[in-house]
């Protein structure tokens, strides 16, 4: 069976073998430190057709259908 989302969603922990995971003590959190992701917030402007043209023509991922 090959694992889609759905198969992975639905598994329950006592079909998963976690014998070759280490377990994670005291030396393994001494050094960890919390990194926060840098999130995307959406924002609305006005600009110039030239310079939204710009930017689509240097960028990655940018379109009309955006």
């Amino acid at each position: 069976m090959p694992l889609t989302t759905g198969v992975i969603a639905s598994a329950r922990n006592k079909h998963i073998e976690f014998s070759d995971i280490p377990e994670l003590d005291d030396a393994f959190w001494r050094d960890a430190e919390l990194v926060e992701p840098d999130t995307s917030e959406q924002v609305t402007m006005r600009l110039k057709r030239s310079v939204l043209d710009f930017f689509k023509e240097t960028g990655k991922g940018l379109s009309d259908e955006n």
